[in-house]
């Protein structure tokens, strides 16, 4: 992941020298430094590294003129599924609502996924829709939960590869706290994992930590 960082006083004056006389070799910019090569060596990485400067081969280094706000937003964009999703919480397409319920409240989550026998995503469940179910006449403990889920295709999921960015805009376009992580297969989407707006967040929040 690419990070801003917190400058030394030397990494700034190289900024300096690069705005001012970029495109610039590492050796000119040691020899205005009155520094070996050799010892710039490791702050032109990370300048090169977080993103303020851009190095061409027999040219030199230039100043990309990215600020700290813009080098994040570039941060957030390189953020993926895989490094925030959390474990899924997965109900059969048999059990009744009553089980369900019992299930979304004891393991305090806002989403539940439901498969069929073969263990493939088959619908997804949240607590509006057992909330609904449980304000009818019907008996709960004898009400599968298939009656009353979102089916396929209508349901909103991401693969662990994707940008956290594009899940995030999946989940304000359609006003829903989580989705399923699927791995697609042969003859069906496994459900590997969970992301929902609070995995969202964390990683938001942990990258702006890390950034300041």
């Amino acid at each position: 992941m690419v990070s801003t960082i917190e400058l030394s006083k030397r990494q700034d004056r190289i900024l300096e020298i690069v705005k001012e006389n970029g495109p610039i070799t590492g050796e000119h910019i040691a020899e205005k430094l009155n520094l070996t090569r050799a010892t710039l060596r490791p702050d032109l990485a990370i300048l090169t590294m977080a993103g303020y400067l851009d190095a061409r081969p027999r040219v030199g280094y230039f100043y990309t003129g990215k600020t700290g706000t813009q080098l994040l937003a570039e941060s957030m964009k390189k953020l993926t599924v895989k490094d925030f999703q959390s474990i899924p919480v997965v109900v059969n397409e048999n059990v009744s609502v009553y089980d369900a319920i019992v299930t979304i409240f004891l393991e305090d989550v806002g989403t539940v996924f439901v498969t069929d026998d073969k263990h493939h995503l088959a619908g997804v469940l949240s607590r509006k829709d057992l909330l609904r179910a449980s304000l009818g006449k019907q008996e709960l403990s004898t009400l599968p939960v298939n009656i009353i889920m979102t089916r396929m295709p209508n349901i909103t999921m991401c693969e662990k590869d994707d940008l956290l960015i594009d899940v995030a805009k999946k989940l304000i376009d359609t006003q829903i706290d989580a989705v399923p992580v699927v791995k697609k297969t042969d003859s069906g989407y496994e459900v590997i994992g969970r992301l929902t707006k609070t995995n969202i967040t964390k990683a938001f929040v942990a990258l702006a930590e890390q950034e300041g």
